[in-house]
C-alpha cells in the first residue's frame, strides 16, 4: 500500500480546517453534513480554481458559497459571517454545479 504524498496530506489537513471553522461560525451540530469542494472554471473572470463549501441543516435546508481560492490558501476569514447564513440558503429544486 502506498502512503498519501504530502500534498494529499496538506489538502485533507485545510478541508478538515475549513470544516471546523465553518462548524464554528454557524454553529452547526457534530452531525450536519458539510461538504468541501475545489472545483476548475474555465470562465472569464473567475479565478482557475475556487473552493466551494455547502453544507445541510437538521431542516434539510442547504447553504453554500464560494471562496476565490484554491482550498490550501483558505484563511478562516475567507468565510461569511454568521449572521449572513440566511442569505446563503439555495431555495428548494435549485440545481448548482457546484454540489
Amino acid at each position: 500500500m502506498l502512503a498519501p504524498s504530502r500534498k494529499d496530506l496538506g489538502r485533507l489537513e485545510a478541508a478538515s480546517r475549513l470544516k471546523a471553522w465553518t462548524r464554528g461560525r454557524f454553529s452547526l451540530a457534530a452531525d450536519t453534513t458539510i461538504l468541501v469542494s475545489e472545483i476548475e472554471s474555465a470562465q472569464a473572470g473567475f479565478p482557475a480554481v475556487s473552493t466551494v463549501v455547502a453544507f445541510w441543516s437538521a431542516e434539510r435546508r442547504h447553504y453554500h458559497w464560494r471562496i476565490f481560492k484554491p482550498l490550501e490558501q483558505v484563511a478562516e476569514d475567507d468565510l461569511p459571517p454568521a449572521w449572513y447564513k440566511p442569505a446563503l440558503e439555495v431555495d428548494a429544486g435549485v440545481q448548482c454545479s457546484c454540489c
